[in-house]
């Protein structure tokens, strides 16, 4: 019986997060057909002619439900993909697996992973009992940690760009934007502490702040009372966005933009984020973080600039500096854009197809 690519992503539930773009990019590679096992909510998405969507997934019950598929799926001997790996997808490989795995079957895709000796040596047991899982990491350091552990296989593959650019504006700056999830790590109250300093100074600079949440239409206590604050501030240049965007209003989101992202040094220093992607398909300057992931993208090709203390202060003045030059930093953008398309999802294709 022919083989069929599983693709397991359990919070794929619409078009919030990074989910969709993340799984739409990798069906467009495949160009042939596959199986999607997502979140209750997925029903209505479409990757396409030969792509089949399960929306299995419930959030209270997702651990159980991904060991049993888990089972299911490596008894069939099609190909498992894991868009977004954790360290639950490694335990219940242990418990599922019968033996040891072929090579070439289970394709774990890991965007971070918090180092610690407990976590290596967590790492090193399940090497020791799996070294065929294949192992792959947005960034060198996760490869690297991975392969420090005993795991046969770790490479690195860059987080795909996202699709052609929609459209590009070439009529100049039109607004300061903080997209995606409301999260603190994600520096949402230093924005909020932006707008509320735009209103004392009596500003004009239109901010556009889209207030989702990341999944399950769920915050922690600290958003909801960032987005209290925000809503309370009155500055009458605002525009709150409360809702998830389909991939065409998102990605219009950003066009004309100078895209707000004073991400968490720690938290990010090595982790990708598909909202700098996202930017910089559209030629979106971007406001950041020094020494983090985020800055590496954009420094090289001066697509932006990174804050080494990070400020609602520090971020108007940042503003106010590429608002002076946006098109050249907007030709920057693009520029870091077209580099980042030749990094593709070759090296999964290459073992597929061995």
């Amino acid at each position: 019986m022919r083989q069929r690519l599983q693709i397991v992503e359990p919070t794929l539930d619409g078009f919030a997060g990074h989910c969709y773009s993340l799984v739409a990019s990798l069906c467009r590679a495949l160009g042939g057909e596959a199986d999607i096992w997502a979140a209750k909510g997925a029903e209505s998405l479409n990757f396409g002619q030969g792509i089949v969507i399960y929306p299995v997934f419930r959030r209270r019950i997702r651990v159980l439900q991904q060991l049993l598929l888990y089972r299911r799926l490596i008894r069939s001997g099609d190909p498992l993909v894991v868009t977004t790996a954790r360290r639950s997808d490694l335990i219940s490989l242990k418990l599922v697996a019968p033996g040891m795995l072929p090579q070439n079957r289970v394709f774990l895709y890991f965007h971070w992973f918090r180092e610690s000796p407990r976590r290596l040596a967590f790492l090193q047991k399940i090497a020791k009992r799996q070294p065929n899982l294949v192992i792959f990491g947005t960034t060198a350091s996760v490869a690297e940690y991975f392969r420090r552990a005993g795991f046969r296989f770790a490479e690195v593959l860059p987080y795909p760009a996202p699709g052609a650019p929609a459209q590009i504006n070439a009529g100049g700056f039109r607004r300061l934007l903080y997209a995606g999830a409301a999260r603190r790590d994600k520096g949402f109250n230093i924005v909020v502490d932006l707008v509320a300093l735009l209103a004392a100074k009596k500003e004009r600079i239109p901010v556009a702040v889209q207030i989702s949440s990341e999944h399950f239409g769920k915050y922690d206590a600290a958003t909801l009372e960032d987005i209290n604050r925000l809503q309370k501030i009155g500055y009458p240049h605002l525009e709150v966005i409360d809702q998830t965007l389909d991939p065409e209003s998102y990605q219009g989101l950003f066009p004309g933009s100078i895209c707000l992202q004073p991400y968490d040094r720690q938290e990010f220093h090595d982790r990708v984020s598909g909202v700098t992607l996202d930017a910089l398909s559209q030629g979106c300057p971007v406001i950041t973080t020094a020494r983090t992931w985020i800055a590496a993208q954009i420094l090289p090709r001066q697509a932006g600039l990174a804050l080494e203390t990070v400020s609602a202060q520090a971020l108007y003045e940042a503003a106010r500096e590429i608002v002076s030059r946006y098109d050249q930093f907007r030709e920057a953008a693009l520029e870091a854009r077209r580099a980042r398309e030749r990094e593709t999802w070759t090296p999964l294709m290459r073992l597929l197809q061995s």
